[in-house]
């Protein structure tokens, strides 16, 4: 049986792929979130505006976006660009809400993150058919 830190792991790692293949083109190709530059879905990271230590939103769609690792690792995630990015992306006040949201203390079972692994597991799979990539 998978330790709850393993299952979580693996859940970031099936959350980070949707992110960056629900972006992609069918050439693999996504847009970073805070520059705008172009990147193939395997060398960008999923950043989150909202760290992830934060359970609450840790796994929210509209908390992570693909972000170059300049971005993500060297400008400490540019969240002012990456809350503006989201207010323009899906409505004024979402990196708002999203602050609020992440406060909210959750907590997960066993059950909860496997059942999220075999969620986002589907769905990559999906994208990469739908779209034609590996």
């Amino acid at each position: 049986m998978k330790s709850i830190s393993k299952l979580k792991k693996e859940l970031d790692k099936w959350f980070s792929l949707f992110i960056r293949l629900r972006n992609a083109t069918s050439e693999g190709l996504v847009q970073c979130i805070t520059s705008g530059r172009t990147y193939h879905y395997k060398n960008i990271h999923a950043g989150h505006f909202i760290s992830r230590r934060h359970l609450a939103t840790r796994w929210c769609e509209l908390n992570v976006s693909p972000q170059s690792a300049a971005d993500n690792l060297f400008g400490q995630g540019e969240q002012y660009k990456f809350g503006l990015a989201l207010d323009n992306k899906y409505g004024e006040g979402t990196a708002e809400e999203l602050q609020y949201k992440s406060r909210q203390t959750i907590k997960m079972s066993r059950i909860d993150y496997e059942e999220k692994i075999s969620y986002y597991k589907d769905l990559v799979e999906k994208l990469k058919k739908e779209k034609g990539i590996e």
